[in-house]
């Protein structure tokens, strides 16, 4: 790329740095979920303040507006550059700094709070807390709003161009689809077993590593560790991967692996021509989830995949209840009313995500006082799935996001199952073969195509426009809801 004007040139060299300072805060939050000794947590929040600290005068620095104003956007890469970092200027100057550091503190706090507070099922030890970082957040909130709705300036940190009424329509056109499939799979007369038995810790993350590697994960670029929340952490050269093991459930582990591996392998599938550059990260939190989510479950639990699983199942776990392959993809994609989220299977996982959105916008807009959350949560819980939450580990306390601020994160999760639904349809059509390669334990058809068709663009464009832009058709929400009633009403042979 040549850039013919000395603004953009001066502009670039300064985000280059606040780009490379803000992967080492980065690598500070992923020391603390993985690496920190406990007692280091109030020093590694005034760590994180002051890194927020440094980061907003660099984000709000008044040089800024005058190399906008200078620089000439030659090109597509030069005008993208331009866009997100103008956005990002003109939110950091709406926010003050010490309020920035503030809310840097204390989520970073909150997070180890939380984690001891889930551990002991104690949700009075978080809600002091909790409150705290609502507070910190409404008031970021007014002052990105101005004037307008608070919750739709928080979802812009994550899906730019998104709003609640957006997000609340899509909600509103999957949930009767959703419910109606629920109710005739747990109603089917026949139903997979269940696969039972203990499984090690060590032998979880041999085949965890194993399946990071099929699904194409850099190993010299990236890492596995075990983590409370699994997550994802990093980009350029550096995209490391987090999951945890329960013994009783190596789905757990080895989906949450997966999952992970997919937002990794869309950092490091970006163009390296824009690392440590507005455009050298995935472009918003839905079409980072829509990565995640087709690796994990189009990918991951299609038959295909699944048939190549339970080869090595049988080969690293003896006494296997499961008898056969039809068998073990219908155990990998049994339908329950589980409580846990990032453990729902696909037809429950929106309905999770309907109720932390519906929670959130609800306390961030003041309609839902802290202290009735977790009744709320209960009683929305028992409405929306029929059964009684019986701790708060299982309830409010199951998530990790809440703790460290990320209130408009959740309905991005529903929306990259969106885009993955319309991506699954579209690499499909151009890859016919792809479950030919999965049954052998091969996703590289279907991960080059993606790396091809959307990873490698990074922030080059708009979320929606790269995703219309690799599948041919604008998104919605039919094709995932399609792909959902074919598969689950195979599987419970309805």
């Amino acid at each position: 790329m040549t850039v013919n004007n000395t603004a953009y040139a001066d502009l670039m060299a300064f985000q280059r740095e606040t780009e490379a300072l803000g992967q080492v805060a980065g690598r500070l939050g992923w020391d603390q979920e993985t690496m920190m000794p406990r007692g280091a947590a109030e020093q590694r929040s005034d760590e994180m303040s002051a890194m927020e600290g440094v980061l907003h005068a660099r984000r709000a620095d008044p040089r800024i507006a005058g190399w906008l104003a200078q620089a000439d956007p030659v090109d597509a890469v030069a005008a993208a550059n331009l866009r997100h970092i103008s956005r990002s200027y003109q939110r950091a100057t709406k926010v003050p700094a010490a309020l920035a550091q503030e809310l840097a503190r204390v989520t970073s706090i909150a997070q180890g709070i939380w984690a001891e507070a889930r551990a002991k099922d104690d949700v009075a030890a978080f809600l002091p807390t909790l409150a705290e970082v609502i507070r910190l957040r409404r008031e970021e909130a007014t002052c990105l709003a101005q004037g307008g709705d608070l919750y739709d300036a928080l979802i812009e940190d994550f899906e730019p161009g998104a709003t609640a009424a957006s997000l609340g329509a899509m909600f509103d056109a999957m949930r009767p689809r959703l419910v109606a499939l629920r109710e005739a799979v747990l109603g089917a007369t026949y139903q997979p077993v269940k696969l039972e038995g203990h499984f090690g810790q060590e032998a979880q993350m041999r085949m965890a590593r194993d399946l990071a590697t099929a699904f194409g994960y850099d190993w010299e670029r990236g890492r596995l560790d075990l983590a409370v929340h699994p997550f994802s952490s990093g980009s350029g050269d550096d995209a490391r991967i987090t999951t945890r093991v329960v013994e009783a459930d190596p789905f757990n582990c080895f989906y949450s692996t997966i999952h992970e591996v997919g937002h990794a392998c869309y950092e490091l599938g970006i163009d390296p021509d824009y690392r440590l550059t507005p455009l050298g990260s995935g472009v918003s939190m839905g079409v980072h989830e829509s990565q995640s989510r087709i690796y994990e479950n189009q990918m991951g639990r299609g038959r295909a995949f699944a048939g190549w699983m339970f080869g090595q199942m049988q080969g690293r776990f003896d006494g296997l209840n499961i008898p056969d392959a039809d068998a073990f993809y219908a155990a990998v994609n049994r339908v329950q009313s589980g409580f846990i989220r990032t453990e729902a299977d696909e037809v429950h996982y929106n309905l999770h995500v309907m109720l932390r959105f519906d929670l959130e916008r609800a306390l961030i807009r003041g309609d839902l006082a802290v202290g009735d959350l977790e009744s709320a949560w209960n009683d929305r819980f028992r409405a929306d799935f029929g059964v009684e939450v019986m701790r708060p580990s299982q309830g409010m306390l199951q998530d990790v996001h809440w703790s460290c601020g990320l209130f408009g994160y959740f309905p991005t999760y529903s929306l990259g199952n969106v885009y993955a639904g319309c991506l699954n349809v579209a690499m499909r059509r151009d890859v016919p073969d792809v479950d030919d390669h999965l049954a052998r334990g091969d996703a590289t058809p279907a991960t080059a195509w993606l790396r091809e068709n959307l990873q490698r663009h990074g922030g080059l464009y708009e979320p929606r426009e790269v995703v219309a832009l690799a599948c041919g058709f604008e998104p919605s929400e039919g094709p995932l809801l399609d792909y959902l009633e074919a598969k689950f009403r195979a599987i419970y042979r309805l």
